[in-house]
């Protein structure tokens, strides 16, 4: 693990069991991130996104592999310095209104954390929060208001702020912007970027969305039925992406300009079921480029040049 590596995913594995039947939701599962990176994990609706999540917080335990995080196992972590962990790593929810008591005020929802870790003092708690709140454009005169008195980007802007009150170093941002308009989503995203240059956050940043990932993030990881398929810095993958899954994801991406008509490919059949994944290659029975081999051999997640990761017989 080198200096400038934040957290490291080794082999991570995670099952459940549904009506007796064993669900790999993540399976073998290794990628890294440095500090100051902004890592994004994209694939569709189940591939296993929010599993990586819970996992990297250890709100899922795992059933193999590890989480390596600034040189320590978080499986492993004793309760004092799991304390520590939480304080350092917090998470940015798709709903806000779903992750906030709407019984309370927003100055004692944000300061809550400060609260349990016991820091400061009432007062020394209260100029905490009001910072914060200014930090990411909420008048500190809404201190006292309620979550269901906001509009807009603002519930998500508490959202934020709240993730901050512990001075974290890494936040991950799960489906952040997806609920909200497209000018509120730039608004949102510019905050994140501004905040990460003035804080040096590090961010796993979870999305559907590829245009807005190609506009925050350095690095993206792409996911499919519980593995990653390709991982390359961000302008690498979008002008050039190796893997099939990859290139289709692409294609299906808007255009902007209503005048222009896309052209894509139709990607066969629907995801199979984790339940009964297909064998060797995951993505095997709806590549328009399948092979022999993809139905007999797993392909592993190989480096090739410049940092690209890709698990496809087609490069391998």
């Amino acid at each position: 693990m080198s200096m400038d590596t934040l957290s490291e995913v080794e082999d991570l594995q995670v099952e459940f069991f549904l009506d007796r039947a064993k669900v790999l939701a993540v399976d073998g599962v290794n990628f890294k991130l440095d500090k100051d990176d902004t890592l994004g994990l994209v694939g569709e609706s189940g591939c296993g996104k929010t599993t990586v999540r819970k996992l990297l917080l250890r709100l899922e335990e795992p059933t193999e592999g590890k989480v390596i995080y600034e040189g320590e196992n978080v499986y492993a972590m004793k309760q004092e310095n799991l304390k520590k962990f939480r304080k350092k790593a917090q998470v940015v929810f798709q709903d806000p209104y779903g992750s906030l008591d709407t019984k309370w005020k927003i100055g004692t929802i944000i300061g809550e954390a400060l609260a349990i870790h016991k820091i400061g003092t009432q007062r020394d708690r209260r100029e905490r929060v009001t910072h914060l709140m200014e930090l990411v454009g909420l008048n500190k005169a809404c201190y006292n208001r309620h979550p269901h008195e906001f509009s807009g980007g603002q519930p998500q802007r508490i959202g934020i702020t709240r993730a901050l009150a512990l001075d974290p170093e890494f936040i991950i941002a799960d489906e952040t912007v997806s609920a909200l308009d497209v000018s509120i989503q730039a608004q949102v995203l510019n905050l994140l970027i501004d905040l990460q240059e003035k804080l040096g956050l590090t961010y796993l940043f979870i999305s559907h969305d590829l245009s807005v990932v190609r506009y925050i993030c350095k690095r993206v990881a792409v996911m499919y039925l519980g593995k990653l398929v390709e991982i390359a810095d961000t302008e690498v993958l979008f002008s050039a992406p190796l893997h099939p899954y990859t290139s289709l994801l692409m294609e299906a991406i808007p255009l902007p300009d209503p005048s222009q008509r896309a052209e894509f490919s139709v990607v066969k059949g629907e995801v199979p079921s984790p339940i009964n994944p297909p064998p060797a290659c995951r993505f095997h029975p709806r590549c328009p480029e399948v092979m022999d081999v993809c139905r007999e051999v797993e392909p592993e997640l190989v480096q090739k040049q410049n940092g690209h990761h890709i698990a496809c017989h087609l490069h391998n």
